[in-house]
C-alpha cells in the first residue's frame, strides 16, 4: 500500500454506518424537532448508562459543558481554578470567561497527565500570595487516557476544592475497571467530530450523580429557564443539543465498543513495531485508553520535524498536540505568574500524533510503520 493515509476518516465511517445512520437522520427530518428532540433524551439515557452516572445532560459543545459546570459552582472573579498547562485552550478559556484566574499546573513527563507534585506546589504558592481564592481543579483525561483520579479526589477533598473531569478526549476509556463518567463532581464530554465518539458538528454533555446539579445544568443550558419556558430563574446559556447531532451520536454508540476495540488494536500494532528511536505512548497504570490520539515522542524537535516531513511526503497525515503550552500562549501569558512549567514547555518540541481510528486498515498501519522504520534506519546511517 501507499498513501494517502488520513488522520481521521469520517467518510469511511459514514459508509460503514450506512442505512442505520440515514434512518436516524430521516426520523429527525420527519418530526422536525431539531433542538432538544426525542433523540436528545434517548442519547442522554444511553450516555449516563454507559458512563455509570445518574444523569447526562446534552449540550451544544464540550466548551459549553465546562462553562456550565463552573457557572453552577459560582466560579467568578477573585477565584482560582487549577488545570494542566498541556491541554486544549477550551479548558482554560472558560475560566477566564467567568472572570476567574486559571492557574496552570505542570504535567507528568511520562503520561502527560496533570502532575500531583506540581499541583501541590501551585496551590501552596497561590495561597501564600493571597490574591485569589483557590476554588476548583479541572482534571483532563488527555489523549484518551484517564487522569490520576484517585489521587486527585483525595487531594481535592483534603483541600476543599471542587473537582471537574474534562473527559472531552477520553469518553470510552476505563479507569481501574470502570468506564470514565463519574470520577469527579461533574464530568464534561465533547462530541467534536475528531473525538472517539464524535458527531457531525459540535456537541457535548455533562455527567453527574447529583440530582440537584443535574436540574441546574438543564436550566443553565436553556437560558436559565425554570419549570416554564418563560420563567427565567437565573442567567444561563443557549447551550442546547441539536437533535440531528444526537441522532448521529446514537448511531455511533451502536458501534462504539467495536470502534474502541479497533483503536486498541491499532495502538498495539504501533507499539509492537515502532523503532526504538520513536517512543510509544506511556500507559496510565490500571487503565484502558480510548485512543483519541496516539502520540509518539522523539528525542529532539529536529528528529520530530524530520519524521513528520517524511510522513507528509508519504501522504500520511500527522498532528502536533500541542506545539505550545497554554501558559505561553498570548491569550494567557498575562494571567500566568511566570513560574516555569518545564515538562509542559518541553513536550511540544518532541511529540507527534499518528493516525488512529476505527477505519484504519491493517495495510495502512503497516504502511505507516514501514515509512517510520525506513526513516529510523536512515538516522542510524553514518553521515557522508
Amino acid at each position: 500500500m501507499s498513501g494517502p493515509v488520513p488522520f481521521l476518516d469520517l467518510p469511511a465511517q459514514q459508509k460503514r454506518l450506512g442505512a442505520a445512520l440515514r434512518e436516524r437522520l430521516d426520523r429527525v427530518l420527519a418530526h422536525c424537532r431539531f433542538v432538544m428532540g426525542p433523540e436528545v433524551t434517548e442519547l442522554e439515557e444511553r450516555l449516563a448508562r454507559y458512563g455509570g452516572a445518574r444523569h447526562a445532560i446534552g449540550v451544544s459543545s464540550g466548551t459549553d459543558a465546562l462553562l456550565m459546570v463552573l457557572m453552577a459552582e459560582g466560579i467568578g472573579p477573585g477565584m482560582a481554578v487549577f488545570l494542566p498547562a498541556f491541554t486544549y485552550t477550551a479548558t482554560a478559556e472558560v475560566v477566564l470567561l467567568l472572570g476567574a484566574v486559571p492557574v496552570f499546573v505542570d504535567v507528568d513527563p511520562q503520561t502527560f497527565q496533570i502532575s500531583l507534585p506540581s499541583l501541590e506546589q501551585r496551590l501552596k504558592a497561590i495561597r501564600q500570595a493571597g490574591q485569589v481564592r483557590p476554588q476548583a481543579i479541572i482534571g483532563v483525561d488527555l489523549f484518551g487516557q484517564p487522569a490520576p483520579w484517585d489521587e486527585l479526589n483525595r487531594f481535592a477533598t483534603r483541600e476543599g476544592l471542587f473537582l471537574v473531569a474534562d473527559c472531552a478526549q477520553s469518553f470510552g476509556a476505563s479507569y481501574k475497571g470502570r468506564k470514565l463518567g463519574h470520577e469527579a463532581g461533574a464530568t464534561t464530554l465533547s462530541f467534536f467530530p475528531s473525538k472517539p465518539l464524535g458527531g457531525y458538528g459540535d456537541g457535548g454533555a455533562v455527567l453527574t450523580d447529583d440530582d440537584e446539579k443535574a436540574a441546574l445544568y438543564r436550566s443553565l443550558r436553556s437560558h436559565g429557564e425554570g419549570r416554564q419556558r418563560y420563567e427565567v430563574q437565573r442567567i444561563g446559556l443557549n447551550a442546547r443539543l441539536d437533535s440531528l447531532q444526537a441522532a448521529v451520536l446514537l448511531s455511533k454508540m451502536d458501534v462504539f465498543e467495536d470502534e474502541l476495540k479497533r483503536r486498541e488494536g491499532v495502538a498495539r500494532a504501533y507499539d509492537a513495531a515502532l523503532p526504538s528511536l520513536v517512543r510509544p505512548p506511556v500507559r496510565v497504570p490500571d487503565s484502558q485508553s480510548a485512543w483519541a490520539v496516539y502520540c509518539v515522542c522523539l528525542p529532539s524537535r529536529t528528529l520530530r520535524d524530520s519524521l513528520r516531513d517524511r510522513l507528509t511526503e508519504a501522504e500520511i497525515a500527522t498532528a502536533i498536540y500541542y506545539p505550545k503550552p497554554l501558559h505561553q500562549q498570548p491569550a494567557y501569558q498575562a494571567q500566568h505568574d511566570g513560574i516555569a512549567l518545564p515538562v509542559a514547555e518541553r513536550i511540544g518540541e518532541h511529540v507527534l500524533a499518528l493516525p488512529i481510528h476505527a477505519d484504519l486498515s491493517d495495510e495502512a498501519v503497516a504502511y505507516v510503520l514501514a515509512v517510520i522504520s525506513q526513516w529510523a534506519e536512515e538516522q542510524d546511517e553514518p553521515q557522508q
